[in-house]
């Protein structure tokens, strides 16, 4: 009788592991799987984004321009197809590419360190900041650079303002998560504040330029741009990955990641101090593009679980894909006219993140 109890309880329990081990890989599969669709997406929106425009070519021609350059005996191209691609819209789309990344990535990890779904570099006050930065370099006309460089280096420096004070706020008081996103609010407004009297007092043609700056923007778009976010991508995307581990434990609650042997306080610091000069850097060029870095976390959440390293990954290519979309429908919705990108990912984010809010609330 024992024998067979015995013999019983052991086959429940193999039941019990092989069940366990058709979840893992039925996980693994749906995140293989998400990630793949994801690359070939964004690898078909790249294309349809060199196509259209006020010159059409085909996507094969836009693809046979760009591998032309660094394979021409297997691919051909026509001068039409290269000017366009080279000097036109490849820059605007590779742009669009690593700050779509940079900013999904931002959010994804603000979110986990601060255990709060909607805590963003943006609530943080760094989107504020930089509007601020911008917005006396396009009405007042100083600030820290020359051409160019006047309003992106205004955007940079007071972008990095509200990360200076969270970071003394975490020296001075310990400050909690909350306390830290209630202080990027508080900066929200105090910029805005600033910026609103700015534009109160402006010429109308200023006015114009800092409305249009601070609802984010890709048609200023360049090859000089690229390298500065290039490296905020490859940094934001190094340390991420390094860091992993540490922040889903963290997903736990400070308390049990410390008793895992991780330094929460460090690695919170560490990861907003990465997320915020990042989302810096991308803001300083494109202007406030508002809920990339807000939904595509999310949308990632709903597919690849709560793993960092992979949803790191996932929010990288969502949030490129997500930018690209927005891009696409800005260029083309009212054709010859080109929209300002803040405003498509705006509309078309909203409404999202409404429907995963709700389908999320009817899953449980």
């Amino acid at each position: 009788m024992v024998e067979n109890k015995q013999i019983i309880f052991k086959s429940n329990q193999e039941l019990m592991v092989e069940s366990e081990k058709k979840k893992y890989r039925k996980v693994i599969v749906k995140r293989v799987f998400f990630i793949i669709a994801s690359v070939v997406m964004m690898f078909v929106l790249v294309g349809v984004a060199l196509a259209f425009g006020s010159a059409d070519i085909t996507f094969l021609e836009a693809y046979s321009a760009v591998f032309a350059r660094a394979f021409p005996n297997l691919f051909h191209t026509s001068p039409l197809a290269d000017t366009v691609v080279w000097t036109l819209r490849l820059p605007r789309i590779l742009l669009t590419i690593f700050a779509g990344a940079v900013l999904a990535m931002s959010g994804c990890t603000s979110q986990t360190v601060l255990r709060n779904p909607i805590a963003t570099p943006y609530t943080l006050g760094v989107s504020a900041g930089a509007g601020l930065g911008a917005a006396l370099g396009i009405i007042l006309g100083t600030g820290l650079g020359n051409g160019d460089f006047v309003v992106i280096g205004n955007a940079f420096v007071f972008s990095l303002i509200p990360l200076v004070v969270i970071l003394l706020l975490v020296k001075r008081r310990g400050a909690s998560p909350e306390t830290m996103i209630l202080a990027g609010i508080a900066m929200v407004y105090i910029f805005n504040a600033c910026t609103t009297i700015l534009q109160y007092f402006a010429e109308a043609n200023a006015v114009s330029a800092t409305v249009f700056w601070l609802v984010g923007d890709l048609s200023r778009a360049a090859w000089y741009q690229l390298p500065y976010v290039l490296v905020a991508f490859v940094v934001g995307f190094g340390v991420n990955l390094w860091l992993a581990w540490d922040i889903t434990a963290m997903q736990l609650g400070d308390d049990t990641a410390k008793s895992l042997g991780v330094e929460a306080d460090r690695t919170r610091r560490v990861s907003l101090v990465v997320a915020c000069l990042s989302t810096a850097v991308v803001v300083a060029f494109t202007g406030a593009i508002g809920f990339v870095c807000l939904v595509a976390p999310h949308i990632c959440r709903a597919f690849v679980g709560q793993n960092q390293r992979v949803l790191i990954i996932s929010s990288a290519l969502v949030g490129s894909i997500l930018l690209l979309v927005a891009d696409i429908v800005a260029r083309r919705f009212m054709a010859p006219v080109v929209l300002p990108v803040g405003a498509i990912t705006a509309f078309l984010g909203g409404p999202l993140l409404l429907y995963l809010l709700i389908k999320r609330k009817s899953n449980r």
